[in-house]
Formats: structure tokens, C-alpha cells, sequence
């Protein structure tokens, strides 16, 4: 079938001109001495379609012409030729008719508007013998598919064009550029492909025509048949740093690949629009397509029109044009701009005044002028808005920094002997050139868009486009109005809900500073920065002060590398140059006859060749680049009609670079295997596994869901369900728990269902006070608040001990602003209060409410006669002392953050309820002092003294989540620029890895996805991988620099459970990898291939480890002890009491200095330390008091810490026991988390990271002391 079939670069290749009977009469009224100026009509002369071998000329087998023959559905196209007309009377032999050949065309490419599209400007003779020209096409079909179009128009003289031989049209085109007078006839070559290869295509077709000069005229129909052959033999090459480059003589035609999948291909000129506008022009023709206009451009030159407009289209990625885009019309197709709805077309500048009287609304762009003009509709002049300001002053900062004439930059170069070489040197200068706009394009889009995501809720794929206009500036308003209502903004909003990680994603995350973005992801903020406070932005919160409290594993400054863009004007501050990516070619054979079926295997064969040769010569740890020539070769074998090889060479994408996996390929492959192939392919393992997930996920087809809803108030009274989902879509708060506590809060007094107009006045109220301390702070008070504090409530203006004035409170303190007096006075940190309580004052016959707050910073007591406000004050502060109390206590700054949230949820309960109920029910969210007078929860001394503290890899999830795994990779300074910090990786639920900058312990990646299953264990793997094994049975790995997934390891067939490096090897370095059901696998870990395997009896592994050259494995039943090939060496049972207990092994950790296996059990508080020289010894027994279950162990130093589930004061804890190994004692209890702990890492011996379980979802970090040590000082 030819869907299983990749296709070549060709889709169609046409020879248009004027018809024969006309170029007849032309010829005649020439010979008159007469010139014809009328316009003809075109029309198609010829035109080739592959396959250009038939099934009879091949050689390939029976099995797989019958399987992989071109039936492609096309709808049929026949061109009968023309019979010349005898001058001397009818030929009196009887000669048979030739039959008429029957053409298929691809069923998307409508072939009537053709000739017009060729000829746009209509087919007129011309006096003189005219240079050939080139212009581009596009063509979209009604699933929005696109396909391109080079044409190439040349000129021949019109006795050339009556020659006839056979009835087809020849021409002698030496001759027709040699004759001094006469009529010449213009004809269009055009070569259709599914890429836009306009550079390439219009290379090849330049050299076609230097073929065609010095052919026969018996041959020319052959030669352009024979080009389009070759075309349709060319792969296209896969996306990544590989190009492919083709003899075209005298041309080495390049044809570049794209850089991803979701990037575009380019082959082009991007700098052309900025060499016809400003950029400030530029900006504005971006804002109309933005703001989606209807766009018309205007030229002289056929060509610019669709260069440019792809220029723009490219300016836009990763948002894309939804609508019509027609970047040529020809003079019929004038009407086409009378459309109602938005477009991109161009026409010709000839019509400029025609368009602009007939039509209204319209944005019309010169390009040969430099010009934008808004012709008047019937009421007003057309209004695009400006791009806003700070993303337009950036992006024309970073344009004027660019070199974009190719003369300037090679003016102090010599003079190139080789047309060659210097093709080489301009398209190297180009590819740069087109990098350095794509990025500050991509930084546009990202500049205008970066802010929307705080505006999204991705669990109820919500956007708040509300309160997103109202966090942008007055100026920036109009833009965003109309940009927000576009289908491409919609598509936009799809994508980010998907969470796809895109270019703009990828932007996005390198263009946010550890305190700007970054560090966000820390704390979900109770606030959205509103335009008057984007100094106070809530994502920088706390982080100067945690950076100064966190521990830093680097303790080591990193320098600032300085960074010059390639192609930029001499900058002499920064003299440095940039890392550009490299990028290879490969050159295709040359090929011979590709009209006849066996030189196209010839040519198969010697490019399967030429593959294996660059297979062969590369280093193993060049994956970019063998993952390209798998990816060909795999093409190559398919069309050699030998599927199974090419899925092996598909299925190495795995190992090598997953990203250009050809998914849909594939799995037509798979689907139309022939029953002798299918067999031969599930013989080998790793097809048979590749064979099944293809067909399984044939059966899971599931469509995505990418609906979008914009925020709206509900209309009706909801439940606790529809008020949860209500809060969360609007932004205010995101944690189920808070959420319950503000039901309860806003339906005391009421049957439990929220009102709606309760709720409006509720979200009213909150989003009214986001902005309002802020703006009522004069300049001289913001200057003095540290860099990251923000004022979130002032009271009115009250009589205090310390003078009239207005409360602030902040995240840290609350301060007094004085009336009529510059500055304030600071009453107190909340972490010095001692005291605070409500009395009341005699006024004349009057008790006024009064606050009495008491700090250890001062000896007088603040007194405040709030009034009204008394009891809320009250409440609010007594919550921030609890959160802050809680904070230190637990080393954990994200209570703060929450009992933030519960202080302005008060705040908000009780500006919307207005009622006599209103503070108790603001009390209901008093949720730290509640716990702190309730059930007061003392921290252990020892635990308060190794705890240093707790990071969140759960911050914005409605839940915590387990996490399941932790891995620290320890970091290098380096001065290349790479991404060397030291980091923490945290395996959380379905998938998801969340990676900490372990320096900072601010957020580095939020979600690095690996599959969609439990992850069971990870390792680092020579300090640029990160093998991470799956409940899935694969094993992903990770680049550490990328932070990129784009390999995968699948032989294993059950969960992966554990994974460990052989440290001993020099040379040849394994990987052991075991999964539950006993598979044991050794990886080489340079090429990623199978070293060895072998299968264990046992179905219950749970973990391994290395020791020296044996391997251990922990199952449930037994401690199995094999040689590194698989041999057991020894096997030690379970104790029998245990056994009958229900008991099993859990997991073993070595202590290999000592000699010492340490084994845990499953629902056991005992740990046995058995004797690596004789494992049948007795084992000595520590016991781990108010122990229930054992979940982890690791060696740290002299150390072995456990991870479990205890108690503590009476209640279920995750608890870690920190034992001394020489004393078999343990020396330390830390009361680790509200949850089991479920996973322990160390962090260079010096620190300890503890994860818990989904009721707490957090990391604990501890410091590692020296017990001996210790021990000696006492």
C-alpha cells in the first residue's frame, strides 16, 4: 500500500504554456512581419506524477510489490496531446492512434487554477527574449493541509515552439536566446511538494534549465521527466542538524531540515521583510496578522509576495495563521479579496488603486514602497493596535543589533575561486542570520504572551481573560482585546492548557531568572501581580531570605557567562563568542536513469550503502547524528521493499533520539505487514514489543481534549463539588482543603450550597482589594520594604500609642504609616510576637475596641483602636504568628504562603458577608492558630536541630503528591555556559519529574514527562544522563544539559524496579537493570546496546546492588547472590518464624567497607545486618521502636538511614532512624513528615533528602553529622 510508503519531495511536476492552434497562429502572423501583444490563455502541457518505474522494470520481491505497490487514492488526470496538423495533406500510411497515458494527481491539488497561478500575471508574448524568473505557491486544502509550489517562467521563440515532433512540444532554447528579433512565448515549470524547499527546488530547477540548453529537442520532455524523478527519490530528511545535499550539476543543491517537529522548515531568506520595512513597520504588519486583519501585500515582483508572507508566518511560530492564505493572486482571482472573513493574500502592485477603491476594511502593504495604508470603510479608518510597548522596544532593540547585509559582513573577506565555496560561506552566513531572527521573533511572541499562563487553571482548562486584561497596561489593552477574541489565540490557549512543551514553552523557561518565573514555582501565590505591582510581583516573595537559609550544595559562585549573538554589530562590552549548533550534511548518490526500475535499486542500494559507511565511522555518543541515519536508512529499506529491517532501523530511534520517532509511519508498516514479515518480526523481542505497542495504541485511540472555557460567575446555587471547581477556575486558590474550609466559612448560618450572589460579591471583593494597599503606599514607604515584601492589607486610618496612622501588614511584619509624617514605624516581625489579645478603652461613656500586640523587639506594647476592624485584625494576625511559628518550627516556608491565603480569604469572607456572622465565619479559615491551640505540634529537639529544610515539588496542584523517588546529581562549573548546577530530581505520580536547582532550591524544570506510569527508581549515569526504570517496564533516559527525555530503553517486559552502574569497569562501562520479573539486563552504556541478559527464578524483585563482582537482588522470598553473568552464587531464605509471620524481604542496602548486607522486611520494625564473608551466619537484629513499616534504606558515611512509618506523640508519622553502623544502634529519631516516608537520597554525604507520601508530598532536607564525632564531644 502506498500509504506505508514514505514519499519523495515530488508531488507533481507540470509544463505549462499557450495552447499549440495559438502559438500556430502567432507563428503565422510573425512571419507577416506582424507582433501579436494579446494576452493567451494557459493551460497544461505536461505533467509528471510519480511512480515514474512500473511494477515490471523493478526488482523487487513478489511479497512486497504486492504489499507496497502505489495505489494512493488520486483522483485521474488525463492530458491527450495534440496532432500536428500536416501542411502537405494527410499522411496516407495507417498509423495506429497512441494511446492517451492516464495520469494520477494527487487528490489535493486542484490542477484547474494551475495555469493561472503560473502565468498570474497573464501569458503574454513578449519582442524580446525575456531572463528567466522565478515565483512561489501556496496551496492550502480543506483540512488546512498545505502544499508549495516553485514555478520557474523562461522564454523560447515562437518557431521553436511550432516545432513538433510526435505531436509533443520541443524546443532548441540555444536558439531562441540567440536570434536578434521575433516573437517569444513565455513557459512555466512548476514542481509541487509537500515541503517549502523554495531555495532548493529553485536550485534544481536553475540547473534543469542549463540541462535543457544544451539537450536535443527529441530529449527535452525526457530530461524534465527525468527531474522529477530524481526529486521524487530524495527523502526528506528527518528533523535535527542533518541536511541532505544533492548533485544537481553544476549545483550542490542543500535541502535543509527542520530543527524539531513542531518547528518549521525554513528555506528562505527571514531577513527580507526587515530589508522593505522598519522594524517598527514590521511590528505593526505582526500586530495586524495578530490581531487577525484581512491582509493584502502588494509588489512588482511575484516572488517577494510569498517570500514574505512566509517570512511572517514564520515570525509567528509556534502561533499559527488559521485563516486563508493566498500569498499570489492572479488577475482572476481579484475577487478573492472581497471575502468576509480574515486573510493573507497578495496580488500584484498593478491593482493596488483597483483594490483600494473596491474593497473595505482592509490592510494594504507595499512592499516595494515600504508602505501601510488603511483604506476608509464605510464608518471609520481601520484600527489596528500597537504591539505593546515593552515587548515592541525590546524587539526593536534586539533587530537593530543585527547584521543583515551579506556584503558588509564579507567586505574584509578575499574573492572565493569556487562557486562552491561560496555558496558555502552565504548559506552558512544566512543559517545563522535566520537563528538570530527566529529567536527574537520567538522572544516577541513570548514577550507578549509570557503572563498569560497566570491566568490559566489547567485542571478545569479555564482562562481568565478578565482579569488577564486587567493585569496589562492601559496602553497594551486594545491590543489584547482584539488579539484575545483570534482563532489563533485560541489555538494558542489549547497549547498551553495541553501543556505542550513548544518553542514558546522553551523561551518562556530560559528567559526566567532563578527570582523571576523560576522561583515562582516554589509557593502558589494567593495574588496575581496587578499592573501597579509588578515591583511587589508575588513570585518574588521570600526568595532573598530562603536563598540566605537554604542550605547550598555548590558553595561555590557561579560566574556570569557573557553571551554576544552571532551576526550582531561589534558590541565592545561583550566580546565573547556565541555556541552555535552544529549542523551536517549528508551527501545523497548520484543518481542515474531514474526512469528505469532497476537503477532506482541500484541508487537504493548504494544509498543504504553510504549510510551503513556514516553508521560505521561515528562515535557511539554521537546519537543526534545515528539517529538520523537510522531514520533514513529506515526509509531506504522500505522502499527496497524490506519492512523489517526497517523497523529495527526505526525501532533504534529508541535508543538514539525518540523525538523523530515516525510514529504514523510506523504504524502503517505495522498494519500492512505481510503475514511472513509479521512473523519474522515478532522472533526478535524488541520488535515484537514494538509490533504491540503500535497495535495497542491503534486500540486506544482517545481524542485530547482541547476545549477552552473562559472564566464566567455561576448563575446558579452550588454544592461543595461546584464550589471547589468554581474557586479553582477563578484563580483565587487552587488547594482542595482551603477551598472546604471557605465553604464552610461562606455558608455559616445557611444550608450548605453557596448562593450565587454570595459568590460574586466574594470574587468581587478579593479581586478589587488585590491592588489596593499597593496603591495607597506612597513612594517613600515602597523604597523602604525589602526587595521581595508586598503590603497585602492596610486598615483605615486608627489612633494608636504610636501616633494616628494606618496598619500594614506584609508577609513578614506589620508596620504603622503615620499620618502627615514620612516613613513608619515598625511594630513588629510576626515572628517576635509574644502576645495578642483584644481589650477595650473608656471613652466617655463608651468601650472602644482595642488591639494590644506585645513583641519581644519592643518593651511598649502596641495599642490600636481599630473599631470595626478590631476582631478581624485580630484574627488575621493571630494566623500570620501561627504560619510563622509553624514556618520556623518545620523549616518549612510555604505555611507562611498558606496562612497568607487564609489572611485574605478572612479579609475577603468578611468584606462580601457584611453580616453580624461575618468573623466567625472568617474564623473557619483560621487554620494554623487552630492547630497551634488545638493540638500543639511540638517538634522534636533533635529533629528541629538536623532539619534544614522543606521544599515542595507539589506547589500548584490541587493535591500533594507522593514522591516516590529522589536522585541528586551533583553539579561542575563550567564556563562554556552548559547547564552544570547540582540538582534534585523528584519522581512524583503518573510520570511526572519535577528537578530542583539544588543551590537555590528554586524550581528548575516543572515537568519533565516520562511516560504516563510509576516511576520506580532513577541513576545518574556519567553525570549527563539520568536512567529513570518504569512501572511501564521502560527505561527513559534524561539529558541532564537539555532536560530533555529523547531516549528510551524497552527490552524489559515488566515494571523496571530498580537500576545500578558497574563502577569498577575502565573501559565498557555497564549498566545493570532489573525488573520484577526477574529479567536482568547489562547495558553498555556508550552505544545503549544489550551487553548481556539473563532471567533469575523468581517473579517478586524488589531491588539489586553491586558488590564487587557479584550482584545482589532482594526478592520477597529470598537474597539471591549471582555472578555478574547470572550464575547464583548463593541464596539465603527468609528466617522461617518471619515466613510463617506472613513477613518478606523488603530491601537490602550495603555497607561494602564493613562487609555488611543491612535487610529490611515488610511490615517488620527489624533490620538484619548480615556478614557479606558468610551470609549463613547468624544476622545481628537492630530494632527500630514505634516502628510499623519499613520503606527505604541508604548508606551515608558511617551511617545507615531508614525511612518509615511510626508514631510519634501518639499519631501515624513518617519517621527516619539514623543508626550508626559500627555501634549497630540507632542514634537519631527524626519525626520526618505527616506522611510515610518514601524515598531517601543523599546529596554528596553532606545532606540527606527525604520524600513523603501524598498526604504530605514534600522533601525534607537534613544535615549529615559525624556521629563518632558526636559521640566523642559528649
Amino acid at each position: 500500500m502506498e500509504d506505508a510508503l514514505p514519499s519523495g519531495l515530488l508531488e507533481v511536476c507540470a509544463l505549462l504554456g499557450a495552447p499549440a492552434d495559438r502559438i500556430r497562429e502567432i507563428d503565422k502572423v510573425a512571419q507577416k512581419g506582424i507582433r501579436s501583444s494579446q494576452v493567451l490563455e494557459p493551460e497544461i502541457l505536461s505533467i509528471f506524477v510519480p511512480p515514474f518505474t512500473s511494477k515490471e522494470e523493478t526488482t523487487i520481491s513478489p511479497s512486497a510489490q504486492n504489499n507496497y505497490q502505489r495505489l494512493a487514492k488520486r483522483r485521474s488526470f488525463r492530458k491527450k496531446k495534440d496532432k500536428p496538423k500536416s501542411e502537405h495533406g494527410t499522411d496516407k500510411t495507417d498509423k495506429k492512434d497512441v494511446p492517451a497515458e492516464d495520469i494520477t494527481v494527487p487528490k489535493d491539488i486542484d490542477l484547474d487554477g494551475l495555469p493561472q497561478l503560473c502565468f498570474p500575471g497573464g501569458l503574454q508574448p513578449s519582442s524580446d527574449p525575456k531572463e528567466h524568473c522565478f515565483h512561489f505557491l501556496v496551496f492550502t486544502d480543506v483540512m488546512g493541509k498545505r502544499t508549495y509550489g516553485v514555478v520557474m517562467q523562461y522564454y523560447r521563440s515562437v518557431q521553436d515552439a511550432t516545432s513538433l515532433h510526435n505531436g509533443q512540444i520541443y524546443w532548441d532554447y540555444n536558439a531562441s536566446h540567440t536570434k536578434a528579433g521575433g516573437t517569444f512565448i513565455p513557459y512555466a515549470l512548476c514542481v509541487i511538494s509537500r515541503f517549502p524547499y523554495y531555495s532548493a527546488l529553485k536550485d534544481c530547477l536553475s540547473c534543469l534549465l542549463m540541462q535543457l540548453k544544451s539537450c536535443k529537442d527529441s530529449d527535452t520532455d525526457n530530461r524534465i521527466k527525468e527531474f522529477a524523478a530524481k526529486l521524487c527519490l530524495i527523502p526528506s530528511p528527518p528533523p535535527g542538524p542533518l541536511n541532505l545535499v544533492l548533485n544537481m550539476k553544476p549545483l550542490q543543491v542543500v535541502f535543509p531540515s527542520r530543527e524539531d517537529l513542531d518547528s518549521p522548515l525554513i528555506d528562505l531568506d527571514l531577513h527580507l521583510p526587515f530589508l522593505c520595512f522598519s522594524p517598527k513597520q514590521v511590528l505593526e504588519i505582526m500586530s495586524c496578522i495578530l490581531t487577525e486583519q484581512k491582509i493584502v501585500f502588494f509588489s512588482s515582483d511575484w516572488a517577494l509576495l510569498t517570500l514574505i508572507a512566509e517570512c511572517f508566518m514564520v515570525y509567528l511560530h509556534p502561533m499559527q495563521w488559521q485563516h486563508t492564505f493566498v500569498p499570489i493572486l492572479s488577475r482572476q482571482m481579484l475577487d478573492f479579496i472581497m471575502a468576509p472573513t480574515s486573510f493573507l493574500m497578495g496580488c500584484h502592485l498593478d491593482h493596488f488603486e483597483e483594490v483600494k477603491k473596491e474593497a473595505e476594511d482592509l490592510v494594504l502593504i507595499s512592499i516595494d514602497g515600504g508602505t501601510i495604508s488603511y483604506p476608509l470603510s464605510s464608518e471609520e479608518e481601520t484600527e489596528v493596535p500597537d504591539v505593546p510597548v515593552e515587548a515592541a522596544e525590546s524587539f526593536i532593540q534586539r533587530i537593530e543589533s543585527l547584521q543583515m547585509h551579506y556584503d558588509l559582513e564579507m567586505a574584509h573577506l578575499g574573492s572565493f575561486m569556487e562557486l562552491g565555496e561560496l555558496r558555502m560561506r552565504k548559506r552558512l552566513w544566512q543559517h545563522n542570520l535566520n537563528n538570530e531572527v527566529q529567536k527574537i521573533t520567538l522572544q516577541l511572541i513570548v514577550d507578549i504572551f509570557r503572563d498569560v499562563k497566570a491566568h490559566l487553571n489547567f485542571e478545569h482548562r479555564v482562562f481568565n481573560s478578565e482579569e488577564f486584561l486587567k493585569s496589562r497596561t492601559v496602553g497594551d489593552q486594545p491590543f489584547y482585546k482584539k488579539v484575545l477574541d483570534t482563532y489563533m489565540f485560541h489555538s494558542f490557549l489549547k497549547a498551553r492548557l495541553n501543556k505542550r512543551m513548544d518553542a514558546f514553552c522553551q523561551m518562556e523557561w530560559n528567559t526566567s531568572s532563578e527570582t523571576n518565573g523560576r522561583f515562582s514555582m516554589l509557593f502558589d501565590s494567593p495574588r496575581r501581580a496587578t499592573t501597579k505591582m509588578r515591583r511587589f510581583r508575588p513570585e518574588h516573595m521570600f526568595s532573598k531570605k530562603l536563598v540566605i537559609s537554604m542550605p547550598n550544595l555548590l558553595e561555590a559562585k557561579e560566574t556570569e557567562v557573557p553571551r554576544q549573538w552571532s551576526l550582531r554589530k561589534p558590541d565592545p562590552t561583550n566580546g565573547v563568542k556565541p555556541q552555535t549548533k552544529p549542523v551536517y550534511t549528508f551527501k545523497l548518490p548520484e543518481i542515474n536513469f531514474p526512469l528505469l526500475g532497476r537503477c532506482v535499486q541500484t541508487y537504493y542500494t548504494e544509498l543504504n550503502n553510504y549510510l551503513n559507511r556514516e553508521i560505521a565511522c561515528l562515535p557511539p555518543d554521537n546519537s543526534t547524528l545515528l539517529a538520523r541515519y537510522y531514520y533514513l536508512r529506515g526509509l531506504v529499506y522500505l522502499m527496497q521493499g524490506k519492512p523489517v529491517h526497517a523497523l529495527s532501523d526505526f525501532q533504534s530511534l529508541y535508543k538514539t533520539d525518540i523525538r523523530i520517532f515516525p510514529v504514523e509511519l510506523v504504524k502503517k508498516v505495522v498494519l500492512s505487514l505481510p503475514a511472513s514479515d509479521r512473523q519474522q518480526a515478532e522472533r526478535k523481542p524488541e520488535l515484537k514489543r514494538l509490533i504491540s505497542q503500535v497495535l495497542e495504541t491503534e486500540r486506544e485511540v482517545t481524542k485530547m481534549d482541547d476545549h477552552v472555557k473562559k472564566f464566567s460567575l455561576p448563575k446558579t446555587h452550588m454544592h461543595l463539588d461546584d464550589f471547589v471547581r468554581r474557586i479553582q477556575e477563578s484563580g483565587i486558590v487552587k488547594d482542595v482543603d482551603t477551598i472546604h474550609r471557605l465553604f464552610d466559612a461562606l455558608t455559616v448560618g445557611h444550608q450548605k450550597q453557596i448562593d450565587p450572589e454570595i459568590f460574586r460579591d466574594f470574587y468581587n471583593y478579593w479581586k478589587e482589594t488585590e491592588a489596593e494597599a499597593e496603591e495607597s503606599l506612597p513612594p517613600h514607604v515602597t523604597e523602604n520594604l525589602d526587595k521581595n515584601e508586598c503590603v497585602y492589607k492596610l486598615s483605615n486610618s486608627v489612633k494608636t500609642n504610636f501616633g494616628v496612622g494606618k496598619i500594614a501588614m506584609t508577609q513578614k511584619r506589620l508596620f504603622l504609616l503615620l499620618e502627615g509624617r514620612s516613613g513608619f514605624v515598625e511594630i513588629a516581625p510576626f515572628r517576635n510576637i509574644e502576645e495578642v489579645k483584644i481589650t477595650t478603652v473608656a471613652f466617655l461613656v463608651l468601650r472602644i475596641p482595642t488591639l494590644r500586640i506585645k513583641a519581644t523587639t519592643r518593651k511598649e506594647i502596641f495599642e490600636a483602636n481599630l473599631k470595626t476592624e478590631c476582631d478581624l485584625w485580630h484574627l488575621m494576625i493571630k494566623e500570620m504568628w501561627a504560619g510563622r511559628k509553624m514556618a520556623d518550627d518545620h523549616k518549612d516556608p510555604q505555611y507562611i504562603q498558606e496562612a497568607l491565603t487564609n489572611v485574605l480569604l478572612m479579609d475577603a469572607v468578611v468584606g462580601s458577608l457584611q453580616t453580624t456572622k461575618a468573623i466567625y465565619a472568617a474564623s473557619k479559615l483560621s487554620h494554623f492558630d487552630k492547630m497551634r491551640n488545638e493540638v500543639p505540634m511540638m517538634v522534636p529537639k533533635t529533629t528541629a536541630e538536623t532539619l534544614k529544610h522543606r521544599i515542595n515539588p507539589s506547589v500548584g496542584e490541587t493535591v500533594p503528591q507522593s514522591v516516590d523517588v529522589l536522585l541528586y546529581t551533583p553539579g561542575q562549573l563550567d564556563a562554556s555556559g552548559r547547564d552544570d548546577t547540582s540538582k534534585l530530581w523528584c519522581a512524583l505520580g503518573e510520570g511526572k519529574v519535577v528537578v530542583f536547582n539544588a543551590s537555590t532550591w528554586s524550581v528548575q524544570q516543572h515537568n519533565v514527562k516520562v511516560g504516563n506510569s510509576k516511576l520506580k527508581c532513577m541513576v545518574g549515569v556519567e553525570q549527563s544522563q539520568v536512567w529513570i526504570g518504569s512501572s511501564d517496564s521502560s527505561i527513559y533516559i534524561i539529558n541532564t544539559h537539555s532536560m530533555v527525555c529523547n531516549k528510551q530503553l524497552t527490552a524489559h517486559r515488566s515494571e523496571v524496579v530498580d537500576i545500578i552502574t558497574d563502577e569498577t569497569r575502565t573501559q565498557g562501562r555497564l549498566s545493570y537493570s532489573c525488573s520484577v520479573d526477574g529479567n536482568i539486563l547489562a547495558w553498555d552504556i556508550s552505544t545503549l546496546k544489550l551487553h548481556h541478559k539473563f532471567q533469575l527464578a523468581s517473579n517478586t524483585i524488589n531491588s539489586m546492588r553491586l558488590y564487587k563482582d557479584l550482584l545482589l537482588f532482594c526478592t520477597r522470598e529470598c537474597i539471591l547472590v549471582t555472578k555478574k553473568s547470572g550464575v547464583v552464587f548463593q541464596k539465603v531464605d527468609i528466617a522461617e518464624n518471619l515466613r510463617k509471620l506472613g513477613s518478606s524481604f523488603s530491601g537490602i542496602q550495603l555497607f561494602s567497607e564493613k562487609g555488611q548486607l543491612w535487610v529490611s522486611y515488610a511490615a517488620n520494625n527489624e533490620i538484619s545486618i548480615f556478614d557479606m564473608n558468610n551470609l549463613f551466619k547468624p544476622a545481628h537484629k537492630v530494632i527500630l521502636q514505634d516502628c510499623t513499616q519499613i520503606t527505604c534504606m541508604l548508606r551515608v558515611k558511617q551511617q545507615i538511614w531508614v525511612g518509615s512509618r511510626g508514631i510519634s506523640q501518639g499519631k501515624q508519622k513518617g519517621k527516619i532512624y539514623v543508626i550508626d553502623a559500627e555501634k549497630k544502634t540507632v542514634e537519631k529519631e527524626l519525626v520526618a513528615h505527616v506522611d510515610i516516608v518514601k524515598s531517601l537520597c543523599s546529596a554528596e554525604d553532606r545532606y540527606v533528602l527525604s520524600g513523603s507520601g501524598k498526604e504530605d508530598g514534600k522533601v525534607a532536607i537534613w544535615k549529615v553529622e559525624d556521629l563518632s564525632l558526636i559521640t566523642f564531644q559528649i
